[in-house]
């Protein structure tokens, strides 16, 4: 009997897309996969390094497996993604429990380490990240989309970020095979597509030395392919340009939503970041994102405690977001990583005052945000149907302003026995509450 072999994928849609890739090789090589660890033989996880607190996830899941280890079936921890890639050495030296451990660049190389583990022999490698493939078979885990990677690294080197330093440089895949994967989805029955990159504007730079992020919109939108929606995320101020925009507003497809991190609005702070444009290009692509399309949901993200962050940076800030109103905001506290340039920065503020920022701007967001839902209710609205919780008897989904596994949901009843996860339909919002919607399915006379 071929061996079990669980997963578990930890941090961004990249990283997720990276695990669908291994999960193909490995049931390509016919292993079985199980959804829960306690019946695993092997356990893969596929680890976030972004952050302290996602290195902190990570090296609580790989030491939680230990108890399967000792007291279950389970021979083997293999540790790939991003911790995998920063911290290859500590993973061999202090943490004895890993059997094998895969580099960004050599988790093509998941299924050799399967046999070795199951042998009872250890496996390490590690490669430059730039040989991560980013083309290949996928085991799609989402019912109702697909995450859609683009490219892979980032040219921008923010001050606070690890990121280049852990997944390389800026590298665009081509066009063509990006919509050859886009048919393939649409082939499985997928009608809604999460176009993600580390800086999903930047792509094609190094391609084509132009930003052909709307060039390749106006392929993916094409009415062959059959997509709903295509959903844009991990936008950058600096390249939201009028082009983009217009391809946005021209194309019904296109989910009149954005993710566009600003991280910050002071230009001091903006400047030590190393965030390319500052304020200026943040006002500027907010006013034509809105200009062209009045209705367009922005997700922003916004980072408080930056080292020399003073108390009239976070006022610009806090300001900034109450008079903006963004349709979404996440907040989080500045995370000092070595290996960038913020990492020597000094002026640090203390833990109390970015504990009380954080609790701050979340505050002005709040009420924002309440509103925003409230602006739902009597109107009738396109749902996608994701499943169905009989704890309250109701069915959930999003709309095209709702983000999957980040924004709130729309919990609506139905007459129909049955929906099936991935169908489109009309339903009338009778409520707000929170972050969700509550509504009811409106037929057609």
């Amino acid at each position: 009997m071929q061996a079990k072999i669980g997963f578990i994928s930890l941090g961004c849609p990249k990283n997720e897309v990276d695990c669908e890739m291994m999960l193909a090789r490995v049931a390509k090589a016919g292993y079985t996969i199980v959804p829960e660890d306690i019946d695993a033989d092997v356990v893969i996880v596929n680890t976030c390094a972004f952050i302290q607190s996602a290195k902190e996830e990570a090296i609580e899941n790989i030491l939680d497996l230990t108890w399967l280890k000792e007291n279950r079936s389970l021979r083997g921890i293999i540790v790939t993604g991003c911790l995998a890639q920063r911290y290859f050495e500590e993973i061999q030296n202090e943490i004895p429990e890993v059997d094998a451990a895969l580099s960004l660049g050599d988790e093509v190389h998941i299924c050799q380490a399967i046999e070795k583990v199951l042998a009872g022999e250890k496996y390490f490698r590690h490669s430059d990240a730039s040989l991560l493939e980013m083309e290949g078979d996928r085991v799609v885990t989402h019912d109702s989309f697909a995450y859609l990677r683009i490219s892979e690294g980032c040219d921008n080197r923010c001050a606070y970020c690890a990121i280049p330093g852990i997944r390389g440089p800026l590298r665009s895949r081509t066009m063509e095979n990006i919509v050859e994967e886009a048919r393939t989805l649409s082939d499985m029955g997928i009608r809604e597509i999460v176009v993600v990159a580390q800086d999903t504007t930047m792509y094609g730079m190094d391609l084509y030395g132009r930003l052909a992020l709307p060039e390749l919109l106006e392929k993916l939108a094409a009415p062959e392919l059959g997509f709903r929606w295509i959903r844009l995320m991990y936008c950058y101020p600096d390249k939201v340009t009028e082009e983009l925009c217009k391809v946005m507003a021209k194309h019904d497809n296109i989910c009149k939503y954005i993710d566009l991190p600003i991280q910050h609005i002071s230009d001091e702070v903006l400047q030590k970041m190393n965030r390319h444009g500052g304020s200026e290009a943040i006002y500027g692509a907010i006013d034509l994102l809105r200009r062209y399309m009045p209705e367009i949901a922005i997700r922003t993200t916004v980072m408080v405690g930056f080292p020399g962050e003073k108390d009239k940076d976070f006022s610009l800030l806090s300001n900034f977001v109450k008079e903006t109103r963004f349709q979404r905001l996440g907040a989080f506290i500045y995370s000092r990583e070595e290996g960038t340039a913020a990492y020597t920065m000094e002026n640090r503020t203390t833990k109390k005052t970015r504990e009380g920022r954080l609790a701050s701007i979340m505050q002005t967001q709040l009420p924002i945000a309440e509103s925003y839902n409230e602006s739902f209710v009597g109107k009738t609205v396109e749902v996608i149907c994701e499943g169905y919780d009989p704890g309250i008897r109701k069915y959930f989904g999003r709309t095209q302003f709702h983000a999957p596994e980040i924004d709130g949901a729309v919990y609506f009843s139905s007459n129909k026995k049955e929906i099936p996860v991935g169908t489109f339909l009309n339903v009338k919002i009778e409520e707000a509450i929170d972050y969700d919607l509550i509504g009811k399915e409106e037929i057609k006379k």
